[in-house]
């Protein structure tokens, strides 16, 4: 371990934090290239750029017109090494900088890189030091242009980066969906001195205005007086009362000033009793002052530019802000009494490494890394810490020393899906757990318990592998890890949902080089659904018209039973193996359905047929094989041509796309209406770009969008419980669609009215066309 090296090394042992094995920290660094620092008062922040090498699923067919002598499989599932990139950021306090930079160039070993990118007031102060260090030339960045640069980045990258502080809400925090146009919008940065910035592009911005007021708290202020450095200051403002010191309105007029609007318990005078009486103050309420009074005058200033400038999206940013409760409640207070709520104070998770992801992204410009998406790799990234002082404090701690942010390159690109009816209010989660406690509570109590299944199923998907076991225990304290942080801090990533939960999960599983855990359990139910697939189309070609829909969507459900990521089922599932399709068909509850719109659906189908209908598929075996395939089919008899979207990549026994593409080849060469379709392209298979077992609207594979808009689809069918009841169940779109779910956790069941297999059916036709009425809503 390298904590035991660094306890027998004295004159390089750094407190608690830096003992941290390396590949907690400063992690891929024999891969890094592209350096960027970014150095302020006190905080240092380091940005690089790495090859990772992990290991994927692939998907490979046989080939079934040789002699077939050595497997009677349909495909492998082989696991391979791929290389992708990913942007490591870390952030670490000033007092330890030099043996940060000793650490980094004794594991340094690439010898391409000649040139480090810096920026912040202490680049030039440091720079003998860091190139004496690492060998490296430094290149000076302006400051403003890389602070953009980042706040540009992480607001298109990272969904829930942004977000509103209320000190009494059940939440503090709630997270805003970034505008699919991020521009323009306002930044108020808060260092030593305070910069308006008003950016309208990429690269148009400019400082409209500024203030010295924030120079206040300096060094000089604070250790003559509070005799404390800046987080000491904050910690001790906390625990003040600022209205001993302040002079209020009430204080002056014995209440509030009606005529002029004014509260009784609005500041009338900062440090205004302080002024009067011949007392001391206690330290703790001259800082709570001294805070209210900065943060007060920075909300104004900002109120007057943007107005100003008819901005309605304000950003703050910079050392001052720090995550502090009274900084962020004085300045949200601030810019709702001065615009009278029309303007809200937003302030960002990531707002610490603004100026090292710019200058990155300046050092980086040849390989335009603005061309690509990147992802939050949750693995490997420190989540927001808790704003109050008393909560958690260990964990605290630590973050005031080290923090990291990791984020994956995306090979796609991924935009919107084009049949959002409004983009720009889309949410995908149906439940916020940061603000439904006894959802949280829950769900957090649901993963963990499922996670000796995970892996179990893990180790069994790697049997020739000795070290699997090994790397399963890693990945399994390193998730239970996640899980504990979010208990406390469930705003640690943005929104909790189901959604992040499980995507924390898969990338917890990929870090331990787990590409997909449920890979045997799918071939095995791909083989198995196969030999009944003629069977069961045989006998729907028997029924009549009318009996034969009702028979389709019903399969469609019955499919959606067999998901490995509901304990329930997967209970069921692993003490009954003959549990088949005709056994699902008859755990579903009888109509009427929990959600019941399937008149309204039978009707439309009496009208003409739709051009082209979009369908999100769930998981493998028998949903995708006897219950999605059959409803294709018929939709494709109809005349409606059938794009048919899967995970990019694998997500509990959800199919991808690779094995889709075998499948449907399979099924193919048995029918000659799947064939037919193949064959003249009106059944098309599309990657979805996800690898979630829930769905995402405004990242989907670029490639999906297009041909959704050239094929003029107007039905989009979402299947399965993650991708219609976690996400997606409120989703308004601008064509008809279909929402179909099985509920089976019994939790959610009883929480919507239901039980256990209560069906959704949910049908919707935007408004203004005409449609049957169809009460679809359940208290979600």
């Amino acid at each position: 371990m390298y904590a035991e090296h660094a306890a027998s090394t004295s004159a390089h042992t750094m407190d608690k934090s830096i003992i941290l094995p390396p590949d907690e920290i400063f992690r891929n660094l024999e891969n890094a290239k592209r350096f960027a620092i970014d150095i302020g008062g006190s905080l240092t922040k380091l940005a690089y750029y790495s090859t990772v090498q992990h290991k994927v699923a692939k998907v490979r067919s046989f080939d079934h017109t040789a002699k077939e002598a050595h497997s009677d499989k349909l495909y492998e599932i082989s696991v391979q090494e791929e290389v992708t990139a990913r942007l490591h950021f870390i952030k670490f306090e000033n007092t330890y900088i030099e043996t940060c930079l000793d650490f980094i160039k004794d594991h340094l070993v690439n010898t391409e890189t000649k040139v480090i990118k810096a920026t912040g007031g202490g680049a030039h102060k440091f720079k003998d030091l860091i190139e004496k260090k690492l060998g490296l030339k430094v290149d000076k960045e302006d400051e403003m242009t890389c602070l953009i640069k980042g706040c540009n980045f992480v607001l298109r990258n990272i969904p829930h980066e942004a977000f509103v502080y209320t000190k009494h809400a059940d939440s503090e925090f709630r997270f805003q969906t970034t505008h699919p146009d991020i521009f323009p919008y306002l930044l108020v940065n808060i260092g030593s001195g305070v910069s308006i910035v008003k950016v309208e592009s990429e690269d148009k911005f400019e400082r409209i205005g500024g203030s010295s007021i924030a120079n206040l708290p300096t060094p000089a202020l604070m250790f003559s007086y509070f005799g404390q450095r800046f987080d000491e200051l904050l910690q001790l403002a906390s625990k003040g009362q600022h209205t001993s010191v302040d002079m209020l309105v009430k204080d002056i007029y014995g209440g509030s000033y009606g005529s002029l609007g004014l509260t009784g318990d609005l500041i009338a005078s900062s440090f205004g009793k302080s002024a009067t009486a011949d007392k001391e103050f206690p330290k703790e309420d001259m800082a709570k002052s001294l805070l209210h009074m900065i943060s007060n005058d920075i909300g104004q200033l900002a109120c007057l530019y943007a107005k100003l400038h008819n901005l309605s999206r304000v950003y703050f940013g910079g050392f001052f802000i720090r995550g502090h409760p009274v900084t962020m409640h004085t300045i949200t207070y601030s810019i709702n009494y001065f615009t009278k709520g029309e303007v809200q104070a937003l302030f960002l998770r990531h707002e610490g490494y603004l100026g090292a992801i710019g200058a990155f992204l300046k050092g980086a410009e040849e390989d335009n890394p603005n061309q690509y998406r990147w992802v939050e790799n949750y693995a490997g990234s420190s989540g927001l810490m808790s704003v109050s002082p008393d909560m958690n404090p260990m964990q605290r701690a630590r973050s005031g020393t080290f923090d990291m942010l990791e984020m994956d390159r995306l090979e796609r690109q991924l935009v919107k899906l084009p049949l959002l009816q409004d983009p720009s209010s889309y949410i995908p989660d149906t439940v916020d757990l940061t603000e439904d406690a006894l959802a949280r509570e829950y769900w957090l109590f649901c993963f963990e318990d499922a996670l000796d299944g995970v892996v179990q199923r893990a180790v069994a998907s790697q049997p020739d592998l000795p070290e699997a076991p090994e790397r399963a225990e890693k990945f399994r304290q390193k998730y239970r890890h996640k899980l504990q942080t979010l208990r406390h801090q469930p705003f640690a990533y943005g929104s909790l949902t189901v959604r992040s939960l499980l995507d924390t999960r898969e990338h917890c599983l990929n870090e331990f080089n787990f590409p997909d855990p449920y890979s045997k359990i799918k071939q095995r139910e791909n083989d198995l659904a196969l030999k009944y697939y003629l069977k069961a189309v045989k006998a729907l070609e028997k029924l009549e018209w009318e009996d034969r829909q009702l028979a389709l969507v019903s399969g469609v459900l019955a499919g959606n039973v067999f998901d490995w990521g509901a304990k329930a089922v997967s209970d069921v599932l692993e003490s009954d193996p003959e549990f088949g399709f005709e056994e699902a068909k008859r755990q579903l509850e009888e109509r009427p359905w929990l959600v019941d719109c399937y008149d309204q659906w039978f009707e439309r189908l009496k009208g003409p047929p739709h051009r082209c209908a979009l369908f999100f598929v769930d998981n493998s075996g028998v949903d995708i094989i006897l219950g999605v395939i059959p409803f294709v089919r018929e939709l494709l008899s109809r005349g409606t041509e059938v794009v048919l979207a899967s995970n990019s990549g694998p997500a509990l026994n959800d199919v991808t796309n690779g094995e889709l593409q075998i499948l449907t080849e399979r099924i193919a060469a048995m029918d000659p209406v799947i064939q037919s379709g193949l064959r003249d392209e009106r059944l098309m298979l599309v990657q979805s770009g996800s690898s979630s077992p829930c769905l995402d609207l405004s990242r989907l594979d670029k490639v999906l969008a297009t041909l959704v808009r050239e094929r003029k689809t107007d039905l989009v069918i979402i299947e399965g419980m993650g991708r219609a009841i976690h996400t997606n169940y409120y989703a308004m779109l601008s064509c008809e669609s279909l929402k179909m779910a099985v509920i089976k956790n019994s939790w959610l069941a009883d929480r919507l009215g239901g039980k256990l297999f209560s069906v959704v059916f949910k049908y919707e036709v935007p408004a203004g066309k005409p449609s049957q009425d169809c009460s679809a809503s359940i208290p979600l």
